[in-house]
């Protein structure tokens, strides 16, 4: 088999992997539980290709991404649900109906997408969603129906954290401005000391939660992504200790060996270059 530009290659090669008897033992041994963490590396090598400004390994990193759908895809048709057309069919409606301000007639060209359109649309699509689960027997998707209930619950605890509070703003359920969610972050600090004090581990994880969701709710607030804005810290703190390495190790020593007040040291030293 030689490789295409057709995605009915990939298709082809897929079935291949998980033909049963003439396939590779491990795809075929593969569910959707234990392919999922897969698909989301995958989404975070793009993202990573992206910030480098890797444009040969953002190639690579979407082919590998777009696998992880073909994958899913065929288990489903293996099982009689659905398949690779299936899901292009799927999101090229859903494209169209959420886009009537390019898709639709002139009316909706020339007035544009009306505030809060995009929101019903999807909203439409939930009700559908679940009427054709009940449809065929089955319940509705896990979620419920509340307001909230969209945003989904796989998210990184950041972003949800982020959209949560987005959608809750849209109907007025938020602070006024940045200033008071210092005093409310203030307060969950304080709640902290006590849940540390009194050594309840329930009660830290909780308040820690607190904590945090008050931290990326001042961060909305400055129109700033927690994500972004920690993933820029994380980035700084590696380059820092790396400093810290590259200069113990010019100097004969290794990081297991230095004291911390030496690693401290380097560690200002690497802030003063910076």
């Amino acid at each position: 088999m030689k490789p295409s530009k057709d995605i009915s290659r990939l298709i082809e090669i897929m079935a291949a992997l998980r033909a049963p008897h003439t396939g590779c033992p491990w795809d075929v041994e593969q569910n959707f539980s234990t392919i999922a963490p897969y698909t989301v590396e995958e989404a975070y090598e793009v993202a990573d290709a992206i910030a480098r400004e890797n444009l040969d390994d953002l190639r690579d990193e979407l082919g590998d991404l777009l696998l992880q759908v073909v994958y899913h895809a065929r288990m489903a048709e293996e099982i009689g649900e659905f398949s690779f057309p299936d899901v292009v069919e799927a999101i090229t409606t859903k494209m169209i109906r959420r886009h009537p301000h390019v898709f639709g007639d002139e009316k909706a060209r020339s007035a544009g997408m009306a505030k809060g359109m995009w929101e019903m649309i999807k909203a439409e699509e939930r009700t559908e969603k679940r009427s054709h689960r009940m449809a065929r027997g089955l319940d509705p998707e896990d979620h419920g129906e509340g307001y909230l209930d969209s945003i989904p619950v796989a998210l990184p605890a950041l972003t949800r954290a982020l959209k949560l509070q987005q959608k809750a703003a849209r109907v007025g359920f938020d602070w006024s401005e940045a200033v008071p969610i210092l005093d409310k972050i203030e307060e969950e600090i304080g709640e902290l000391r006590e849940a540390l004090a009194g050594g309840d581990d329930a009660a830290i994880k909780d308040e820690f939660g607190d904590m945090l969701f008050a931290i990326v709710n001042l961060g909305r607030h400055l129109a700033l992504d927690s994500e972004v804005a920690l993933a820029g810290t994380n980035e700084k703190f590696r380059s820092r200790f790396h400093h810290v390495e590259r200069a113990l190790n010019a100097s004969g020593k290794s990081l297991e060996n230095a004291t911390l007040g030496e690693m401290e040291t380097l560690w200002q030293e690497a802030k003063c270059k910076e």
